[in-house]
């Protein structure tokens, strides 16, 4: 199996790149930084191969999934990880502060994915996971931005697998929880805080090991009629709490949207 896999070299991406190349698979491994995944060109040889890759500049998302085909002859699973949560409430936010969320999170993983798309197409076969999150289809305070990119890509990829299933294509947005990965140290940003807003307290959360959605990964992308969407980690309880009351809401205005259709 040959995979195209973003942000490789570290938390999800770096856990499911070592856990195809383990297996016996071709990895595609991009990065912003290639040089930090040498040691798994050292190890694994040919079977990797690392690509600079920063997925806000669309023109080198097109060249390096037109590369990895090239090197490997066709692609079989693409994963869209690379990404980043920004903190700060509504009001905070800035401009370039959404702007640049919306960049890598969304476009960069539009950009990989129309470059995908062709090749996809003419082997009639492929695998897109689009790395949303829990935050893709429920919302809190404090990080209205990460979740905007999120939302609009699981609409965009909802879309995307109703248009491309006549190929053999499927799409998969994968929604994980809380994980172990430094993304909320490492790999985040923050607004200025406005002092009106009451200082945000320190989140404790149940925090899954990310080595261990490394079978779960494989196992998706070997199912044969995998799904639309599939969480990582214990996120089913608080989303379906959120479903059932979105469920009594509409339910309780129904009587005023019918009377609103005329």
């Amino acid at each position: 199996m040959i995979w195209f896999i973003t942000g490789s070299s570290k938390g999800f991406g770096r856990h499911w790149t070592e856990a195809a190349l383990e297996r016996g698979d071709r990895v595609a491994a991009t990065a912003r930084n290639p040089e930090q995944l040498d040691d798994l060109v050292e190890k694994y040889g040919d079977a990797v191969l690392p690509l600079r890759l920063d997925v806000t500049d669309r023109a080198a998302a097109f060249a390096a999934v037109q590369s990895a085909a090239d090197h490997f002859g066709g692609l079989d699973v693409v994963v869209n990880n690379a990404g980043y949560g920004h903190f700060g409430r509504v009001e905070e936010l800035t401009e370039d502060d959404v702007r640049a969320q919306l960049e890598t999170n969304f476009f960069g993983a539009l950009w990989v994915t129309q470059a995908a798309l062709p090749i996809l197409r003419a082997q009639r076969h492929g695998h897109i996971v689009q790395v949303t999150s829990e935050g893709g289809v429920v919302a809190f305070p404090g990080i209205g931005a990460y979740h905007a990119s999120k939302w609009a890509l699981e609409g965009l990829s909802q879309s995307l697998a109703q248009e491309v299933a006549e190929f053999g294509i499927r799409v998969t947005n994968l929604e994980p929880g809380p994980y172990a990965t430094e993304w909320l140290d490492v790999g985040s940003r923050k607004s200025t805080p406005n002092p009106d807003y009451p200082a945000a307290g320190e989140g404790h959360w149940d925090v899954g090991d990310p080595h261990a959605t490394r079978a779960a990964i494989l196992e998706l992308v070997d199912a044969a009629d995998p799904p639309l969407r599939m969480f990582l980690g214990k996120s089913l309880a608080a989303v379906t709490d959120e479903y059932q009351a979105r469920l009594k809401t509409w339910n309780d205005w129904q009587d005023v949207a019918v009377r609103a259709f005329g």
